[in-house]
């Protein structure tokens, strides 16, 4: 399974060649072109069939949030900052995977029984954190990883029932969604399909991707939050697991082109497809540098809802995952310049 392999492999920011060479490897028999530009994207292009074609872009991000070596202590320990947004509360404890030999170590946590009264009760910040790789002191931890060493969550993708848990599903849902769809027919239109970098620090591959590419359109996919689980009180859900593909209104960096949001509601409609939107105002996507490149880009997010993302494991839906695939390849096959007018 190729979410498998995308989910259990190395890339945090700014270290996402694992993950590159395992897409390279599913799409190349099925492209017409494929590059990877200064930053690290993925470029691959494959030419559609209409006369009147029009160039879409296609984005998913390849990197996932991680950890990054700082310092090390006499002890032995490595002292880390985060890659990318993730709450203090999910580390301690966590097992961890350090640089590209992977060495496992734990994010140690100082035991109950030590504990002063009233400190079990608060969060342990990541500046009192430290990494345990099992060094026996500090020349020994700055061998084994350098300053600059990155690190991601050790987890192991398994099948739960109807669906699977794995890490890094932001935004490895997203780039097999991207690969299935290069992987099917040819479309009415040329695809440029990127899989870019950095995402997680500031959109800064797709915002390089997307000046390339000059595209009349795009089209990012992505692993969204799914906040379905019982609340203390009654709250409407960011999405909810099986209930089909997120489509985004607007978030922190975008709001989403109207005539492709009717396209795609649309589309799911006609088809009997499940959809449901994105809570609107959180987090950000690709879309938000894609949609403010050059003279403006019509843009849209479609995402795989995910439980518990940015975090050391995360869960998905896989009838979610494989309609997300259906709904984009819909409505790229009814896309036309029409759709992309404003208002």
């Amino acid at each position: 399974m190729l979410l498998k392999e995308l989910s259990e492999s190395f890339g945090p920011s700014g270290t996402e060649s694992e993950v590159r060479t395992i897409i390279r490897r599913a799409v190349e028999e099925h492209v017409d072109r494929m590059w990877v530009d200064s930053l690290g994207n993925l470029h691959t292009e494959k030419r559609g069939t209409s006369r009147s074609r029009m160039r879409v872009l296609l984005t998913a991000h390849m990197d996932e949030v991680g950890l990054m070596v700082v310092g090390h202590d006499d002890s032995g320990v490595l002292r880390v900052r985060t890659i990318g947004g993730i709450d203090d509360r999910v580390l301690p404890g966590a097992m961890v995977l350090v640089g590209p030999d992977r060495i496992p170590g734990v994010i140690g946590l100082k035991p109950i029984h030590l504990l002063e009264k009233g400190e079990s009760a608060k969060v342990t910040r990541i500046r009192q954190l430290a990494v345990d790789v099992g060094a026996k002191g500090k020349e020994e931890a700055q061998r084994l990883a350098p300053l600059g060493t990155p690190a991601v969550f050790a987890t192991r993708f398994r099948e739960l029932g109807p669906t699977v848990a794995g890490k890094a599903f932001d935004d490895r849902a997203g780039c097999a969604v991207l690969v299935e769809l290069l992987q099917g027919e040819r479309m009415r239109h040329d695809l440029h399909a990127v899989f870019t970098v950095q995402e997680e620090v500031g959109l800064r591959g797709a915002r390089v991707a997307a000046y390339a590419s000059q595209p009349d359109c795009g089209i990012a996919l992505e692993g969204t939050i799914a906040d379905d689980l019982p609340k203390e009180k009654d709250t409407s859900p960011t999405t909810e697991l099986g209930k089909g593909p997120a489509i985004t209104v607007m978030d922190r960096t975008f709001i989403a082109h109207r005539g492709l949001l009717r396209l795609m509601v649309t589309t799911a409609e006609e088809l009997g497809l499940p959809y449901q939107f994105k809570q609107p105002g959180i987090g950000g996507t690709d879309s938000g540098a894609i949609h403010r490149t050059r003279g403006g880009v019509p843009t849209i997010t479609v995402a795989v809802p995910c439980r518990y993302i940015h975090s050391p494991v995360s869960l998905l839906a896989v009838e979610d995952l494989e309609n997300t695939v259906r709904l984009t390849r819909e409505t790229l096959a009814r896309l036309t310049r029409r759709a992309l007018k404003r208002g």
